[in-house]
């Protein structure tokens, strides 16, 4: 699927944008002239543009709030938010660029604006290791309910969570926590601290967290982990075994970046088990696609590696064998049927797995072929929820 863009990273990356939508998001004719307006592959015009048009609707936004229009501010406010967030998005080669920080925070900003104007969304801090990972918990009213714990993978935030997926809880009665780990949004930015591997420690306590609210039925707590989250999530419930199921979307068995080379090796003939070699072997690839090199400049910022070969050596351990087979509560692996992260990691962690489980293709029939299911995002949610029903014998 390509949309504006030949570049594969560039078109997803607005598909992406413009997927948020249907729950207020973005706005069409508002992604699509932003597209036009960038130069192709060029990671300062997307900023540039992007933050022109976020600029452009915080404006809206502001004025409406000012002349008392309520409704019309959350709009705005909300579509800012997202707007900002793409602006930032490959910004991150240069991690000591002052503009990864201040858009960044215009984008949470907008969003805790917008939020002032829903009486069902709670701003929370979880405790966890003498420090807290910021959330949210969006609740349907006082009654105890089901519960989905939420987090995003490489690149998300908190934010853009309530439009992939706790909108879409709330309207079936499910409550939804979204919150950001290592490696992702405010805890990375602001406490500098990097992805871990054994995940557990960092779900276990938002667990803890949700265990004794009122509003929650601690009997039917699921987890769901997107992108990168589909390798993190299914590795937290192999120890976490207080969740009543888990959703990997997309599915992901392994994120090693020394395998991902190899299978790229083709035409370079130097041992890339040399830290010297694959640093040049990778570099490149960066400079002959733009998706690899915004991964790597990407992982280097979110794992705080300070070289290709330092990134390398820290994503050694994120891998699944061996601990797939160790989750017990039904687990829900999706598939993308183009994903062009992640081609064949779902049918990995799908066969890896011992416990009650389900595979879930999305298809280019259903227009759902792309990485996390971008652009149809209403249906991925109707496919989601009535598995979390039968599941969780929701309504039973």
């Amino acid at each position: 699927m390509r949309l504006v863009f030949n570049d594969q990273t560039f078109s997803f990356e607005l598909l992406r944008t413009l997927s948020y939508a249907p729950y207020g998001g973005a706005d069409i004719g508002e992604c699509l002239s932003t597209a036009y307006r960038i130069k192709e592959g060029d990671f300062e015009s997307w900023y540039t543009e992007w933050y022109k048009t976020a600029e452009r609707i915080q404006a809206l936004a502001d004025d409406s709030l000012k002349r008392g229009n309520r409704i019309s501010a959350k709009e705005f406010y909300m579509r800012a938010s997202n707007y900002y967030r793409t602006a930032e998005f490959f910004l991150h080669g240069a991690p000591g660029d002052p503009r990864i920080l201040e858009t960044w925070d215009k984008s949470r900003s907008a969003f805790r604006q917008a939020i002032q104007f829903m009486d069902f969304v709670e701003q929370v801090e979880i405790p966890y290791e003498g420090t807290r990972l910021p959330g949210y918990f969006y609740r349907v009213d006082d009654e105890r309910r089901p519960t989905l714990i939420v987090h995003g993978g490489y690149d998300s935030t908190g934010e853009e969570l309530y439009w992939e997926v706790a909108a879409a809880a709330l309207q079936r009665g499910y409550n939804c926590l979204t919150f950001e780990g290592p490696g992702q949004g405010a805890v990375i930015r602001e406490q500098h601290l990097p992805f871990r591997n054994d995940w557990e420690n960092v779900v276990s306590p938002v667990v803890d967290f949700l265990w004794n609210r009122a509003e929650v039925d601690p009997q039917r707590i699921a987890l769901m982990g997107i992108s990168f989250g589909g390798h993190l999530a299914p590795r937290a419930a192999a120890f976490e075994h207080r969740l009543a199921a888990c959703i990997a979307n997309d599915g992901l068995f392994s994120f090693q970046f020394g395998e991902m080379g190899r299978k790229l090796q083709q035409g370079f003939h130097g041992d890339l088990d040399d830290p010297i070699n694959m640093e040049k072997f990778i570099r490149i690839l960066m400079e002959k696609n733009v998706n690899i090199r915004w991964a790597i400049e990407n992982g280097m910022f979110t794992y705080r590696a300070k070289s290709i070969s330092e990134l390398v050596a820290k994503t050694a351990a994120y891998t699944l064998e061996g601990v797939a087979d160790k989750i017990q509560c039904p687990t829900l692996v999706c598939e993308a049927e183009h994903d062009h992260f992640f081609a064949g990691q779902p049918q990995m962690l799908y066969d890896a797995l011992a416990c009650p489980k389900t595979y879930m293709k999305f298809t280019a029939e259903e227009c759902a072929e792309e990485h996390c299911q971008f652009g149809a995002l209403l249906l991925f949610n109707h496919r989601l929820f009535e598995w979390l029903d039968q599941t969780l014998q929701v309504g039973k």
